[in-house]
C-alpha cells in the first residue's frame, strides 16, 4: 500500500451531502464504495458528551480513463473548494 499525502485542491461532486466523484490530477474518479465520513469532537465546555461533526469523506474511487482504483480523504474548505489529505493505493 503507499499512501500520498498532499494538500491538493481537487474537484468534489456530491449528492445530498456526499461525494460521488473526484478530479484528481486532471483524472476522473467515481466512488464505487459507501463514504464514510471523517468525524471530530464538537468541543466546547457545557458540552458532558460532545457531538461529532464531520470534517471530511474517506472514500473509494476507480478512474474512468484507466481503471486506477484509490481511496481518497478529502475536505471541504470554507470557501467551498475541496482539499485532498491522502490518497491510499
Amino acid at each position: 500500500m503507499s499512501i500520498a499525502h498532499a494538500s491538493d485542491i481537487v474537484s468534489v461532486w456530491t449528492e445530498r451531502g456526499r461525494p460521488t466523484r473526484i478530479v484528481w490530477r486532471g483524472a476522473r474518479y467515481v466512488v464505487t464504495d459507501n463514504p464514510t465520513p471523517l468525524t471530530k469532537p464538537a468541543i466546547h465546555d457545557a458540552i458532558t458528551h460532545p457531538l461529532l461533526r464531520v470534517e471530511g469523506w474517506r472514500f473509494q474511487g476507480a478512474s474512468v480513463s484507466d481503471g486506477d482504483v484509490r481511496m481518497f480523504d478529502v475536505r471541504e474548505l470554507a470557501d467551498g473548494r475541496w482539499e485532498l489529505l491522502a490518497t491510499y493505493r
